[in-house]
């Protein structure tokens, strides 16, 4: 997909307000304060690193500082949010002021609290700022819009994959010229970003040799050598939407005996978890599906985390497809299927692509080859 096929599809962000209010009530809630700067993002637009929203049953008012006054009425505007959304830009106090202020005026009793990340400090200076009202501790009020992408997103998601794609094929040769995990991690970053990546969508990991067990092993100063898997873990982000993927090389393309059936075994649990995915399954379903076939090989105590996570403004956000995930997978999620065996002593392999589910299976974001010849 190309940058110009992006611009011409933007996220559906003006409804998504309206779209929020009904689930105040649901959680007993009159007004949400929003302070996780990804949902700020998803319900205004404005991708500030400073910024708090309040929406109560009429309003929504958008807080900030001075750094942000340009940006943040420009990006309102282009979300087409700019008359929804009541901008002040301001020191702490005003913002402070215009916050309680929009609080007061929806006479308010219950201020909902994002609690995954509001801290213990700042949940104490909101209640001692309202008074009367009561504050409620609120979990995925938003993360649950946040779960089926639009068209806009997904767009912008397919975008960061394919530049991920096209670095690593870029890159990949280094591989077999012996470079260290660190120089190969850089030159990855930086081909993402010439090719049109606005940053990496989390730290890149290229692990070789013994450090390919190490499932979030980071770039070292170690030479990668022939004979040995080659775990890289990497994504990019166009317009705040991020992409991940793993592929594992073997140096040479000619493993061991014991790698190289690990390498099967972990393909045909990818293989197995993707065909799993589709509309109306449990999360759950989808890790059995991997971790039955790695079980079956004899390596159940080696597949020790997750088999995969939603992807959108974060790269881990809901769903979790993890044992006995609950959550029902349905069209326009998208989650990563990522099965991995890990041996110390003689290396660890991991297959990731990130998936759009529909309702009778799913389609592939990632497109780079699973062929482990490097």
């Amino acid at each position: 997909m190309s940058a110009p096929e992006v611009a011409e599809v933007a996220p559906e962000v003006a409804g998504r307000l309206g779209r929020l209010r009904p689930l105040l009530a649901e959680a007993g809630v009159d007004a949400l304060v929003v302070t996780t700067a990804a949902n700020v993002r998803y319900l205004t637009g404005f991708s500030g690193s400073a910024g708090v929203l309040v929406v109560t049953a009429g309003s929504a008012v958008l807080t900030s500082d001075g750094r942000y006054r340009t940006q943040a009425a420009e990006q309102l505007q282009a979300a087409g949010t700019g008359d929804a959304v009541a901008l002040v830009i301001g020191g702490s106090d005003a913002q402070r002021t215009a916050a309680l202020d929009a609080l007061r005026a929806g006479a308010v009793q219950r201020v909902g609290l994002e609690a995954d990340t509001v801290t213990w400090a700042a949940q104490r200076r909101w209640a001692d700022a309202l008074d009367a009202a009561d504050t409620v501790p609120t979990t995925g009020l938003v993360e649950r819009l946040r779960l089926v992408k639009d068209a806009g997103e997904l767009a912008r998601m397919g975008t960061a994959a394919s530049i991920a794609d096209r670095a690593l094929a870029e890159v990949l040769p280094m591989l077999a010229e012996g470079r260290t995990e660190r120089e190969i991690a850089l030159a990855l970053d930086s081909a993402m970003r010439r090719l049109g990546a606005e940053d990496r969508a989390f730290e890149t990991i290229v692990a070789g040799g013994p450090n390919s067990a190490k499932p979030h092993a980071r770039p070292s100063d170690r030479p990668v050598g022939p004979g040995e898997p080659v775990v890289i873990d990497f994504g990019a982000t166009v317009d705040g939407y991020r992409s991940d993927m793993t592929r594992t090389f073997c140096v040479g393309g000619s493993p061991a005996p014991e790698l190289a059936r690990i390498f099967d075994v972990v393909a045909d649990a990818q293989a197995a978890g993707v065909a799993a995915v589709r509309a109306g399954v449990p999360t759950g379903e989808v890790d059995r599906a991997c971790r039955e076939t790695i079980a079956a090989a004899g390596w159940a105590e080696a597949f020790e985390h997750g088999t995969g996570h939603g992807v959108g403004l974060d790269v881990h956000e809901a769903p979790s497809v993890a044992p006995g995930g609950t959550a029902i997978l349905g069209p326009g999620t998208v989650v990563t299927v990522e099965p991995g065996v890990y041996l110390a002593g003689i290396g660890g392999v991991r297959i990731e692509d990130t998936v759009v589910v529909s309702e009778d299976g799913c389609r592939s974001l990632t497109g780079f080859t699973k062929d482990i010849a490097a």
